[in-house]
């Protein structure tokens, strides 16, 4: 089921918000089937009409993730979908929540694959690796190799029934601080936010409660088929929960880190790479983090769009470094202009000249004397 509307970009449109599942940007009078154009490629030089589309795209019940897109007049803005609903648990406070992603890939450009003569939509097929046929849908099962070209077949109805057993329940059991997460563990962020109006007050009071002693909770429960963990903190507006990885999922950091030497950093070198440090000190700010590949691929579209030629950018030259001091001498004379430490030999050297030059001074006045 399929169904698609279209309005110019900042005129009024009607339409049922539980079946509106997508937004996209078409440069062609709506007329791309529904073709999302990819950020940051829009421009005013493109001399095209902007067109918001709106797409219920449902297949097996699914809808589409809806998302926010600025439009060349205006921003349209469709509520998100919850990924999963349950409830939040604290002894014996509990109240209705809804999981929704966080952080999405969406928005970067994407690529079909298409017969470079034809023009057409290539579509893959699933093919027997040793007799080239190709395998309807329904003879496609998973498998578990066990030994070489030999596997034990696992059916649907069995692989499901392995799923966990769950009662849609995070349950708070265990605080921990928050200076405390080893933040290897860390998988997907998700916002966790009150399922309802009526939910929102025992939220706001677990909330407090966790900002107020500056923990984090871990919670389970089934997500996507498996038994996550989840560390769950507060933030301003809500809560974060992220999923954890398991440990047998973390490598040992002794695998990689057990061959480093051991050295003795110290003097000059110490002082330097400190001085470095204190000069670049910030703050935290996603805003200032550039995609430069995604922004690449987009002026290369837009390039295409326009018939024009990318101009290759030259590489820099590398700068030549003697030594591994003279490196850090060199950093620490692009900081911003501020002074960097004195060495701590050149200042005893400096010091004992000066009483070399006073002495030498005084010598000649007590004589004249």
């Amino acid at each position: 089921m399929s169904r698609t509307m279209s309005a110019r970009a900042g005129s009024p449109f009607n339409c049922d918000s539980d079946t509106v599942a997508y937004l996209s940007l078409s440069p062609n009078g709506g007329n791309d089937g529904g073709k999302r154009m990819p950020r940051g490629i829009g421009s005013a030089n493109m001399n095209v009409p902007f067109i918001l589309l709106l797409d219920a795209r449902i297949a097996d019940g699914t809808k589409t993730p809806p998302r926010l897109l600025i439009g060349f007049h205006g921003v349209f803005v469709v509520a998100p979908r919850a990924n999963w609903k349950g409830y939040i648990k604290v002894g014996e406070l509990s109240c209705p929540v809804a999981l929704y992603t966080a952080a999405s890939t969406s928005d970067r450009v994407s690529f079909h694959i298409v017969n470079r003569e034809t023009g057409h939509r290539v579509h893959r097929q699933m093919v027997d690796a040793d007799t080239g046929q190709e395998v309807e849908s329904e003879d496609i099962v998973k498998g578990y190799e066990v030994s070489s070209g030999e596997y034990v077949f696992l059916e649907p109805d069995e692989i499901k029934a392995a799923v966990p057993q769950s009662d849609k329940t995070l349950e708070l059991d265990t605080f921990i601080a928050c200076g405390d997460v080893d933040t290897t563990f860390l998988d997907k962020p998700y916002y966790l936010a009150p399922a309802d109006k009526a939910s929102a007050e025992a939220f706001a009071l677990i909330r407090k409660g966790l900002q107020e002693k500056n923990v984090a909770a871990l919670a389970q429960t089934v997500l996507f088929r498996r038994l996550r963990t989840l560390l769950i903190r507060p933030s301003e507006d809500g809560l974060i929960a992220a999923t954890l990885n398991y440990d047998y999922e973390v490598r040992p950091a002794k695998e990689i880190f057990s061959d480093i030497k051991t050295f003795e950093i110290e003097g000059e070198m110490l002082d330097l790479a400190k001085h470095i440090i204190d000069t670049k000190r910030g703050e935290f700010d996603p805003t200032k983090f550039d995609d430069r590949y995604e922004e690449a691929l987009a002026e290369l579209i837009r390039a295409k769009i326009e018939g024009r030629k990318i101009k290759k950018k030259p590489a820099p030259e590398p700068k030549k470094v003697s030594s591994l001091l003279d490196a850090l001498r060199q950093s620490a004379g692009g900081t911003g202009g501020k002074d960097k430490p004195a060495p701590k030999k050149t200042a005893r050297k400096s010091a004992s000249a000066k009483k070399s030059v006073s002495r030498k001074t005084a010598a000649p006045q007590k004589k004249a004397g």
